[in-house]
């Protein structure tokens, strides 16, 4: 007799399934288009030069210890982070805009969504549909009652779906959260034009809804830190309080350092204090403080001229190879005449691409050909290269052929 016998076994969480299954795969062509992170031309990880350079410093620094950092982290970087993630906004300096460490981004959207539960009272959250899986799973651990979905993805026109969205906002229930992506949309790759963005603002306003940002691309998706953060900066100048959770995990290639950013902007500088009290007893009930060490990597470059410059440097030269890559393979794909519209490929942004596979092609490209993605037809284009992609292309080709896009959208 076990007190465990009624647990029963969970889903698994595709991602990491899915690079086990990889690994496990001893095939010679097999290709990983599923994980969540930046690869090389030569398919490997990448540190950042900046980051090496930023660890080679700290190991000399004899005043560095491993002391305790405060609840909400080190301030040097929370400040920092704010700053990269605003600009120069005239909150800060007002001191309505603030920031603490969290746990990379999804440890910064938990702590935003209990907060938002547990402070503010809030008990409904909108999601996209689709959005990066684990959205649904965090509103639903931080004490979200109701999870909703807004239309984002137009399937037929593999592009965003602007008027069902406004649509569903407009019909959404007064005093919601809605989690929105401030760029290079997970998983579609597809952003709202400027234009769409001030429509979006218009209805949250009319609405009375609560933004809740998820930027884990900032600089990544484009190489321009300014244009990145565009969406943000345009709520804060409309007049949104708001919260926008950062992570550093894919722009500082500092995956396993777990380093985030929650930032928070009021319209009333009197209620700061009462917001980090709370903030701080929530952080103090989950994890007591955070991680000083990536914090202090990215604290030391954006603080230091040379390495900030080198740092400038690194995001575009990751953002420029996914460019090359959709490029590339757009241009293959056309070029093999693969049945289907492929423009959306360079019409989307950042690492990932919605390619429009259905679920049975995916798993004929996983069983037959060893090509690793998310059951949605999500790819990541790091995982494509030079020595790869022919392949890919060529894979993309037969399976279609043999398995049309029109064909029932049910497991083989």
């Amino acid at each position: 007799m076990t007190k465990f016998e009624s647990v029963t076994v969970g889903p698994a969480i595709e991602p990491f399934a899915l690079s086990k299954a990889y690994q496990l795969d001893d095939s010679s062509h097999k290709v990983n288009l599923g994980a969540g992170v930046y690869r090389t031309e030569k398919g490997q990880p990448w540190v950042l030069p900046c980051v090496k350079k930023a660890e080679e410093m700290m190991a000399k620094d004899e005043t560095l210890d491993h002391e305790y950092l405060p609840v909400l982290g080190y301030e040097p970087f929370c400040k920092l982070a704010t700053k990269l993630l605003l600009g120069d906004c005239p909150k800060i300096s007002e001191g309505k805009a603030f920031g603490i460490q969290g746990l990379s981004g999804t440890g910064s959207l938990r702590i935003a969504l209990e907060f938002l539960v547990n402070c503010l009272g809030y008990k409904t959250v909108y999601v996209s549909t689709p959005s990066w899986e684990n959205h649904k799973l965090v509103s639903k651990l931080a004490g979200m009652k109701h999870i909703r979905d807004y239309r984002y993805w137009n399937p037929k026109e593999r592009g965003l779906d602007i008027d069902g969205m406004l649509e569903d906002i407009k019909e959404a229930d007064p005093k919601s959260v809605i989690i929105l992506h401030t760029c290079a949309h997970n998983p579609t790759g597809c952003d709202p034009t400027k234009e769409q963005w001030q429509l979006i603002a218009e209805c949250l306003k009319e609405k009375e809804l609560f933004p809740l940002f998820d930027s884990a691309y900032q600089g990544f998706a484009t190489g321009d830190l300014d244009a990145d953060a565009w969406a943000v900066r345009y709520f804060v100048n409309q007049g949104f309080e708001l919260m926008c959770a950062q992570s550093f995990a894919k722009n500082f290639g500092l995956y396993n350092e777990r380093v985030g950013n929650l930032t928070v902007v009021v319209n009333d500088v009197n209620t700061v204090e009462a917001v980090k009290s709370q903030l701080t007893i929530l952080i103090r009930g989950m994890y007591s403080n955070p991680p000083s060490h990536g914090a202090k990597i990215v604290a030391m470059i954006l603080n230091t001229e040379s390495l900030r410059r080198d740092w400038y440097e690194c995001i575009k030269i990751m953002s420029e190879r996914i460019k090359d890559m959709r490029i590339k393979l757009r241009d293959k794909l056309e070029r093999q005449n693969t049945p289907g519209e492929w423009n959306h490929i360079t019409s989307q942004i950042g690492m990932f691409s919605f390619t429009g596979l259905n679920l049975r092609q995916v798993e004929h490209m996983i069983k037959k050909y060893h090509i690793y993605m998310f059951k949605s037809g999500r790819i990541n284009m790091c995982g494509l290269n030079i020595e790869n992609i022919d392949y890919v292309v060529q894979s993309f080709y037969n399976t279609i052929l043999s398995i049309p896009s029109n064909t029932i959208n049910k497991s083989i």
